[in-house]
């Protein structure tokens, strides 16, 4: 699952910055409540991307006087964006001509239990 979100964090920072309960809360909207990020497991993620230089992070002060680390995205985090989304549509584009492949070249159960 980490290294699906990587490019979600990627795209999100590339808009605005944020923080990582409202990029959560982000993902979790745009996908209808389907994609469910615990904070455990974003957080590393952050980390692993900030000592990457793909992004900033810096401590702020929100309007209820609570610290938040907020995050922008580097330059360094634009070229690895652009190099994860160009890598992904050639695994989607790769994944739908496989899936559309004629069943008939497939093997079938009996082709493989009498191999």
């Amino acid at each position: 699952m980490a290294s699906s979100l990587t490019p979600l964090v990627l795209l999100i920072l590339r808009r605005q910055e944020s923080y990582g309960y409202q990029i959560i809360q982000e993902l979790k909207n745009k996908t209808g409540g389907e994609l469910k990020i615990a904070e455990g497991t974003l957080y590393p993620i952050l980390k692993k991307m900030e000592s990457k230089d793909w992004i900033e992070g810096t401590w702020k002060k929100a309007e209820s006087g609570r610290e938040r680390k907020y995050y922008i995205l580097t330059k360094n985090g634009e070229k690895e964006l652009e190099e994860q989304y160009s890598q992904l549509n050639f695994i989607n584009d790769l994944i739908n001509k496989l899936w559309n492949l004629p069943t008939s070249i497939l093997p079938t159960k009996s082709t493989i239990t009498s191999a």
